[in-house]
C-alpha cells in the first residue's frame, strides 16, 4: 500500500513537471521532455497520454527527415487552471467598478457588447448549411479553446447534451449572473432553430454545466383533399 501511494505521488509530481515545462518552454516533443526531467522517454510518453485524457495537453505532428512525424505537445487552454490566475480578482474589480460608476445601465451596455463581439467570433467558424450536430461540435472545438472542455453528446430521443466541464470566468459569472443568461442567448443565435435550456449549472452547485439541444419541430399542414 505504502509502495503503491509513492508512485502515484511520483506520478503527480513527474505530470506537474512536464505541464510547467510544457508553460515555460512551448511545445516539446516526449524526448526533449525525458532529458529535461532525467526519466525514459516511454516514461514520458505514459504520462503524456495521460494528461491528454484529461484534456489538458495536446500534440501537433512535425515532419522529420526520417522516420515517422514527430509528436510536439503543447498545454491546451484547459490547462490554464492548473496555475494561479490573477485575472479573476481583476475582472470583478473590472465589473464592480463599472457599475460603481455607471451603475446597472451601464453594466448592460458592457454585456450587450461582450455578446455582440462573441457572436461575431462564432460566426467566423459557422457554416449555414451544416447539420445541428456539426454546429454543435463546432462550437464545442470553438468553447474548448477558450477553457470550457466542451463536449457533444447526442441523445436517443434525437436531442443533444452540450457539457463544458470547467469554466473559466466562474467567479465573474457568480457576482454577475447576465454573463450566464448572456451564454444562453449566444448559444441560440449560433446553433439556429432549436430549443436550448440549461439543466446543469457550475454556479449552482453542479460539477459541470449542461445543456439540452432540441432541435424544433416544423409544423406542415396535412394536405387537403379538394
Amino acid at each position: 500500500m505504502v509502495k503503491k501511494a509513492q508512485t502515484q505521488e511520483t506520478a503527480v509530481r513527474t505530470r506537474r513537471a512536464i505541464v510547467k515545462l510544457l508553460k515555460q518552454e512551448g511545445s516539446l516533443d516526449a524526448e526533449t521532455l525525458a532529458s529535461q526531467l532525467g526519466v525514459t522517454a516511454m516514461a514520458v510518453r505514459q504520462h503524456l497520454y495521460a494528461l491528454q485524457d484529461e484534456q489538458l495537453v495536446t500534440y501537433q505532428e512535425e515532419p522529420r527527415p526520417m522516420g515517422r512525424p514527430a509528436k510536439r505537445w503543447q498545454l491546451t487552454a484547459a490547462a490554464d487552471r492548473l496555475f494561479p490566475d490573477s485575472y479573476a480578482e481583476l475582472t470583478l474589480s473590472l465589473l464592480n467598478s463599472v457599475k460603481e460608476a455607471f451603475g446597472e445601465a451601464g453594466l448592460d451596455r458592457l454585456l450587450e457588447i461582450r455578446t455582440r463581439q462573441q457572436l461575431e467570433a462564432y460566426a467566423q467558424h459557422r457554416e449555414e448549411q451544416a447539420s445541428l450536430r456539426e454546429r454543435l461540435s463546432t462550437l464545442a472545438e470553438v468553447r474548448t479553446q477558450e477553457g470550457y472542455m466542451a463536449t457533444v453528446h447526442p441523445q436517443a430521443d434525437g436531442t443533444f447534451l452540450l457539457v463544458e466541464n470547467h469554466c473559466p470566468i466562474c467567479a465573474a459569472a457568480a457576482a454577475c449572473t447576465g454573463l450566464c443568461a448572456q451564454e444562453l442567448e449566444i448559444f441560440q443565435s449560433v446553433l439556429g432553430d432549436v430549443d436550448i435550456q440549461r439543466v446543469e449549472h457550475i454556479i449552482a452547485g453542479a460539477r459541470r454545466c449542461a445543456y439540452q439541444v432540441c432541435p424544433k419541430v416544423r409544423y406542415t399542414e396535412p394536405n387537403q383533399e379538394r
